[in-house]
């Protein structure tokens, strides 16, 4: 025989306020641990979406980034003269050569100066980036000192919108339009013609070349041949792998630091629960006493109390995730610990994150409602029924 659902809701309902305070603790640890996948999962995406599997990047062998890859002109006329780079309609090779470099801006309203990625890409950069759309004003010409920004520059960025001038290397450029890469990290990026970039930071070589394949299907063999070439000191990766790998350090540091802090304060949101559910028990001793004596075992018992746990928990879960839910609002900065350079992202909640979250706060729940439950169906019916 077992206790209605309802006697369980009621019993909830009779101690508004402890329930109430015993849920938003609950719901407190449950937004901690949403948040801080969601913050994990917003950076992943971010650079993740950067790169696309039909584009193919060069970069120096060994070398993590684009800002520590050096490839000379010669290597770079190599991979330039390879068949496999797939062609527009207008017969010209979808290849960029391009230059990474990092340049201190100061941040529009702290003041603070910030690391931003300066790329320098060829004609046919921006059509390699689908993604990516000019949004406020034209394109930079070819060969002259000026620039695109990123929408997220244009944001937090003093003196970088359109019309505007920033002193990059040995001159000044003069911002020609924004452009918008969605929720990628390019939005965080100036961009501007290579050659002209390359005098002005007086580079003689290219931090990484983007080409499009001609036939996605044969990356593998491409790989092969560039990499076994004894001319070239590359290597090659498919672009949205290697973006994937820049979120690796930063997304794994983020999910210890807030999975850690999610533990110790389940701690007292567990033991809260717990005085919560002790109480009930005392309080209800000689109810129990009466369920006991008119036929209920001692497994019902058992089971009304870590049911009302659980929906004393999922209650505090859900409310929790509501709140979290809103931070996707919010778009966030922050440095990326690969690149040294600013990258602007948004958190981004998924049905996995849900239910991650709504299973912690029930895991919550039935610790912290274990041990009173258990002393609940280990009373005396004499002794509870005395107690009335």
């Amino acid at each position: 025989m077992r206790l209605p659902s309802s006697y369980i809701l009621r019993n909830l309902w009779t101690r508004k306020l402890t329930t109430l305070l015993t849920a938003l603790g609950m719901a407190l640890v449950v937004f901690v641990f949403a948040t801080v996948l969601m913050l994990s999962k917003g950076l992943e995406q971010t650079l993740v979406a950067t790169g696309s599997a039909d584009n193919v990047i060069v970069i120096r062998h060994s070398a993590e980034t684009e800002i520590q890859s050096v490839i000379d002109r010669e290597q770079a006329a190599i991979i330039a003269s390879l068949p496999d780079t797939a062609y527009d309609v207008a017969g010209i090779p979808l290849l960029s050569k391009e230059l990474v470099v990092l340049m201190v801006l100061p941040k529009k309203d702290q003041g603070k100066p910030s690391n931003v990625t300066v790329r320098g890409i060829s004609d046919t950069g921006l059509t390699l980036r689908p993604q990516v759309r000019l949004t406020q004003g034209e394109m930079f010409r070819p060969g002259a000192r000026e620039i695109i920004v990123g929408n997220k520059i244009a944001q937090n960025f003093a003196n970088a919108g359109i019309g505007k001038k920033l002193r990059l290397g040995l001159g000044e450029w003069t911002i020609t339009g924004i452009f918008d890469a969605g929720k990628t990290g390019f939005s965080s990026e100036i961009w501007g013609d290579v050659d002209q970039l390359m005098q002005a930071f007086r580079r003689n070589d290219y931090s990484s070349i983007i080409f499009k394949l001609a036939d996605p299907s044969a990356f593998k063999q491409t790989e092969e041949k560039i990499e076994n070439d004894q001319r070239l000191t590359v290597e090659v990766k498919r672009e949205s792998r290697f973006y994937a790998e820049q979120s690796e350090m930063m997304s794994r540091f983020l999910k210890i630091l807030g999975l850690s802090l999610s533990a110790i304060f389940s701690i007292g949101a567990m033991i809260g629960a717990m005085i919560t559910m002790y109480a009930s028990v005392a309080n209800r001793t000689a109810e129990i006493g009466t369920l006991r004596a008119i036929g209920f075992p001692r497994s019902s018992i058992l089971q009304a109390f870590l049911w009302e746990s659980l929906a004393l928990s999922l209650l505090g879960g859900i409310v929790g995730l509501g709140i979290a839910s809103f931070m996707q609002l919010l778009t966030v900065s922050t440095m990326n610990w690969q690149t040294f350079s600013e990258l602007a992202f948004t958190f981004t909640l998924t049905p996995t994150i849900a239910w991650q979250a709504l299973l912690f706060s029930l895991l919550m729940g039935l610790v912290g409602g274990f041990l009173p439950a258990i002393r609940a169906a280990r009373m005396n019916i004499v002794d509870a029924l005395r107690a009335a």
